[in-house]
């Protein structure tokens, strides 16, 4: 029997999919909980058009990160920040201070989003990873210097 999910069932899927189960599993199971549906060809119509639409929305967002991730690959970021002798900072650079300078040039990116290979603790040139998309991925280059 082909069942569509309305909520994410261990072991079987996640919310949305069209699966294949045992009709009793499904008749003594999963319909009198409410965690699935039966798949009728209009239910299966509706489906499939709500797959078709969320690929398209998907696809515009994934275009949208990559023209994004080409614009934030050739930004160079420039922090200044207080540091003592030989270079070394008062504290660290975070994400938080490179999503608030992304955000003062124009693009609005969750801290989250931000991932740094190595703490900066130093004056000098850095690189720091946003990901924008799933597969989508920019580099940022980050320039600390000393404040004066």
């Amino acid at each position: 029997m082909q069942v569509i999910l309305q909520q994410d069932v261990p072991s079987l899927g996640k919310k949305g999919e069209l699966k294949e189960v045992a009709s009793g599993y499904a008749r003594n199971h999963l319909l009198p909980r409410g965690l699935v549906i039966e798949a009728t060809p209009q239910r299966l119509r509706e489906w499939k058009q709500r797959q078709e639409k969320a690929a398209t929305i998907s696809q515009q967002r994934e275009e949208h990160a990559r023209a994004q991730a080409e614009k934030l690959s050739q930004k160079e970021l420039i922090i200044w920040m207080p540091a003592g002798e030989g270079g070394r900072l008062f504290g660290s650079v975070t994400a938080a201070d490179i999503a608030q300078k992304l955000a003062e040039a124009g693009f609005s990116i969750d801290k989250k989003r931000i991932e740094l290979t190595e703490q900066i603790k130093s004056i000098g040139s850095f690189t720091a990873s946003v990901r924008l998309h799933p597969g989508v991925k920019a580099d940022v280059t980050v320039k600390v210097e000393k404040e004066t």
